[in-house]
């Protein structure tokens, strides 16, 4: 079984990305059927989201920064506000640094952003996405006339050869999105961390676009220096004074910028906020080696050979590290050297067990989905994520998910009969697995892609 699962991935690297967003709208990035009208099928509410609330503010310190949140508000905004107060979230504190969701906005409010960015902007929008994540969207937006010169200028830098040059130019032109990893990771940190969520927003649109992050080693490996492994073949910059904890910096590409700034002044329906760009920048930037070109949506790196969105194994450092957690990416469909879709590791039962008794913990559990032709053949695949589940009066399972590629800003539904047959990987905690399925460590399936793209090039 982990013959087949590494012969998997490794044939996915050069074909189809390893069942991930490449970015075709409607082809790899496909929102799918939803079974029925889920507006009233999830009540998203705050006291579903934190523990240990406080509703109430109880110094003169948060009275304070709170009037003068309020002051940069509209009437909307405001009353955004005032329910992520009632709702307990507002005060909590369990981000990496403690800091609460107030503190931060706070932080926005009276410190500078980065160049082009708007304080009122960037609050309204932290404070919009933690009330209601659904917002979050993938669609990158057109570059306007006004900004297509730095544009152009930023991603042909160094470039003499004119056909490359053209090339180049053509590349900021991105119509379909290959972020969906990215976005899903975004969507699941304002949804279960809504402070470090909160820290985040500010660290990245601050003068410096960064933030540290202290992790804990053990959630990317068994063995330290397997994780030191790990940190070093992603590239991102970090601190490891002991076998303990590491300092990571999480930071947008050089490039995200530019996007950031035109999403400030020219946003249409339905397009990223700067917010957004941020984030999704980030997360690319954590996945791809620090290789993610916010101008372009493409990647370069170690690991991969496409040069849209994020494999599996990519996905899940990603996730570990932003969520400060142990997942495992479990492969659940074979797929041959050909790409077809020749069957399952486990039965649908099993597979339903593992995702509801996620679910059951409170893990909201990204998944990538496969489509295929009328021979099996695996064409597209996207990631959406599973935040939980409810029953049918037949008593059939229907799954909730949120959908960073489908243009509504609401969770759809999935019956089961269709969703399962198409999961072709999900990021669990190990024990959910134990006993079931035997599964690469992340560090392993990483030294093993990197030894085998290596031998490729020689």
């Amino acid at each position: 079984m982990v013959d087949s699962i590494n012969n998997i991935k490794q044939y996915n690297y050069n074909t189809v990305a390893n069942i991930n967003c490449s970015g075709k709208k409607n082809a790899t990035c496909f929102s799918g059927v939803p079974v029925s009208n889920p507006t009233n099928s999830v009540p998203f509410s705050s006291a579903n989201r934190v523990i240990n609330k406080r509703t109430e503010l109880s110094s003169s310190e948060e009275k304070q920064k709170y009037t003068e949140v309020l002051k940069l508000l509209d009437k909307n905004t405001k009353k955004q506000l005032e329910l992520l107060l009632k709702g307990g979230i507002l005060l909590n504190s369990e981000s990496n640094d403690h800091s609460t969701v107030l503190d931060n906005l706070y932080k926005m409010a009276t410190t500078p952003r980065a160049e082009g960015l708007s304080n009122v902007g960037i609050l309204k929008d932290t404070i919009a996405t933690i009330s209601y994540p659904f917002v979050i969207t993938q669609q990158f937006g057109d570059i306007p006339q006004a900004y297509r010169k730095s544009a152009l200028s930023a991603n042909t830098v160094g470039e003499t050869n004119l056909v490359t040059r053209f090339k180049k130019a053509q590349d900021i032109d991105v119509e379909h999105s290959g972020t969906c990893v990215a976005a899903s990771i975004e969507f699941n940190l304002a949804e279960k961390m809504p402070a470090e969520f909160a820290r985040f927003a500010e660290g990245l649109s601050s003068p410096s676009m960064s933030i540290q992050k202290e992790i804990k080693l053990r959630n990317l490996a068994d063995n330290a220096l397997d994780a030191i492994w790990l940190l070093n073949a992603f590239e991102i910059p970090f601190e490891a004074n002991n076998f303990d904890n590491a300092l990571l910096t999480f930071a947008p590409d050089k490039n995200a910028i530019i996007r950031a700034q035109i999403q400030t002044t020219d946003k249409d329906p339905l397009e990223r906020s700067p917010l957004d760009v941020l984030m999704q920048s980030t997360f690319m930037q954590v996945g791809s080696q620090q290789s993610y070109n916010s101008l372009t949506d493409k990647r370069k790196g170690k690991f991969n050979q496409n040069d849209k969105g994020l494999i599996e194994f990519e996905k899940t450092f990603t996730e570990s590290v932003v969520e400060d957690k142990s997942k495992l990416s479990v492969t659940y469909q074979t797929v041959d050297d050909n790409a077809r879709l020749v069957g399952y590791e486990t039965d649908f039962d099993t597979m339903k067990k593992h995702l509801l008794k996620a679910l059951d913990m409170g893990e909201n559990v990204i998944i990538g989905y496969t489509q295929t032709d009328q021979n099996n053949i695996i064409i597209n695949g996207h990631e959406i994520t599973i935040i939980g589940y409810r029953y049918n009066p037949d008593g059939k399972l229907v799954f909730i998910c949120n959908d960073t590629d489908d243009n509504l800003s609401k969770p759809v539904e999935y019956s089961e009969d269709y969703l399962l047959p198409k999961i072709h990987h999900a990021a669990l905690p190990e024990s959910i697995v134990a006993g079931d399925l035997t599964v690469t460590p992340n560090w392993v399936e990483g030294l093993n892609i990197y030894k085998d793209l290596k031998n490729r090039a020689q």
